[in-house]
């Protein structure tokens, strides 16, 4: 049409067959981290969560590849390092990193190439007219442990009002706690398809954002959800958009990733303003008989911690759609931004953490409270020989190992929970035996601490192996507090600090991660 702007050609970057679903980049100017995860499906430790940057030049279409991970990438047949940039043009190859992975970028507005397989499935569907702003998907997409629905009438917003879906939008026909079925639903309160109509036409772009644990274990089949959320919208009769956490870690709320999905990838590029924002959930940490015929307690805190996390206008759907008073709420005993990364490294501070002459050292603490770490950095690295039941295969080993070192003339340390007397004892007799002290290192992490710990462990895919909360609790169940009257020489308190190199892993720790 005579004076309209040229739509801007959508760019993709596809995968070879069998590989993720075609990766849309953002419109120019703005950027996008790609790396191991569940957009890309690449789980290749080698590869960083944020191993490249791509920006689109608006003028020539061309993209900007950075790398920003450690090992090489290869951007349209150049080698990349650390910070380094070279352009991606149209039918060129990402190798994401050491020459795997490839991701070849392609356009809508008339490929140069047009791959044959991609050219059958556009075929069904007429194109779009070229006046019209070229937007993200319609329908379902599934990202990894993520689906998001995108109505048609959905519109791009910095204004975002979320909801969680179960308890707050719609409860259960039956009145029973879980769904019989998924026809098993209504909506919770006549007053909410107005207000959500007026908070459409006032700007408000309407996200859903639900944690549905039963898809990823197999529970719950997504098409039967997936029909359901669709049902529900209907009711509803507004545009929204609808993002789903399948399985526990980064986008399982109270963790934040499936807003910052929605910021960085399903906005349409327009930021988002936490300020103008608010959510909304039932999950609100209220305790038993919370008003007047309210008798039971909230199932968590999670819709809460969720816009603690982000910092978000919160409010239960009393409160937002029934206008009813605030209701008073308690938030978990364990609170991540408590825990201080500074102050002494032991208790009492003047230790010493490294004694002075041969001995054995004891650590007793929950898995997943910082002990290797620690006993690494200070001892090990000081000539401590390191005796760790994991890798030995049994204390008998670890025994052998300490009265070896010991012999030598050296310090040994062992690595292991000892929760009890039993379990310490060995290396107290086996001290006495070679006429030197044993001293016990506990580490005072909590269980929510260590539990907390092993999460973010995982969403961070460090490679600490995952302990089950079965080994934490025995561990509980087993701890006797260690005394002085066992036959230690001293005992010294490691309290948890928190250190971090990488910022990002820094703002993750901070967040609840459990409702």
């Amino acid at each position: 049409g005579g004076g309209m702007a040229t739509p801007e050609p959508c760019l993709w970057l596809h995968s070879p067959p069998g590989g993720p679903p075609p990766i849309p980049l953002p419109p120019a100017g703005r950027s996008l981290v790609l790396g191991r995860g569940p957009l890309t499906r690449v789980t290749d430790r080698k590869c960083s969560r944020s191993q490249v940057e791509l920006c689109v030049d608006p003028e020539s279409q061309v993209v900007m590849v950075t790398q920003l991970g450690v090992n090489p990438s290869t951007a349209g047949g150049t080698q990349l390092n650390p910070g380094s940039h070279a352009p991606l043009a149209v039918g060129e190859t990402l190798l994401l990193v050491n020459g795997l992975y490839p991701l070849t970028l392609r356009s809508t507005a008339g490929a140069p190439e047009p791959d044959p397989q991609v050219q059958e499935e556009a075929q069904g569907a007429p194109p779009e007219p070229p006046t019209k702003r070229l937007r993200g998907p319609h329908g379902w997409q599934e990202l990894g442990p993520l689906l998001v629905f995108t109505a048609p009438g959905a519109r791009a917003s910095k204004k975002v009002a979320g909801f969680d879906l179960d308890g707050t939008l719609i409860t259960t026909r039956s009145g029973k706690v879980f769904p019989t079925g998924p026809e098993d639903w209504r909506i919770l309160f006549p007053e909410i398809p107005k207000r959500l109509r007026e908070l459409e036409a006032d700007g408000y772009k309407l996200v859903i954002f639900t944690n549905q644990l039963g898809i990823g274990r197999g529970r719950l089949r997504p098409q039967d959800f997936q029909a359901k959320v669709e049902a529900v919208l209907d009711a509803l009769g507004v545009h929204f958009q609808v993002l789903v956490a399948t399985s526990s870690g980064l986008y399982r709320k109270p963790v934040t990733g499936m807003w910052d999905h929605l910021c960085e990838q399903a906005n349409e590029g327009v930021p988002v303003s936490l300020a103008d924002s608010v959510y909304v959930g039932d999950a609100a940490g209220r305790q038993a008989n919370w008003a007047p015929g309210r008798k039971k307690k909230d199932f968590s805190c999670g819709d809460r911690l969720f816009a603690l996390n982000l910092g978000l206008r919160f409010s239960t759907p009393e409160e937002f759609f029934l206008n009813w008073a605030p209701a008073p709420f308690t938030l978990p005993d364990f609170d991540p931004r408590t825990l201080s990364p500074t102050g002494p490294l032991c208790l009492p501070p003047t230790g010493p953490l490294v004694g002075p002459g041969p001995e054995i050292i004891v650590a007793v603490g929950f898995p997943a409270a910082g002990k290797s770490t620690f006993l690494q950095e200070h001892l090990v690295s000081a000539g401590y020989v390191y005796a760790n039941r994991d890798t030995l295969g049994s204390w008998q080993k670890c025994v052998a190992l300490c009265t070896e070192a010991l012999k030598a003339g050296g310090r040994a340390v062992v690595d292991n929970t000892n929760p009890d007397p039993t379990s310490r004892a060995r290396y107290i007799s086996c001290a006495k035996d070679a006429g030197v002290p044993c001293r016990c290192f506990h580490f005072t992490a909590s269980l929510d601490l260590a539990r907390h710990n092993n999460r973010f462990r995982e969403m961070i895919g460090s490679a600490h192996p995952s302990v089950s909360d079965m080994v934490l609790f025995s561990y509980r169940k087993q701890f006797v507090a260690p005394s002085l009257t066992e036959g230690f020489s001293q005992i010294l308190e490691i309290p948890f600090r928190p250190c971090f190199t990488d910022a990002q892993h820094a703002s993750l720790y901070r967040q609840f991660s459990e409702g």
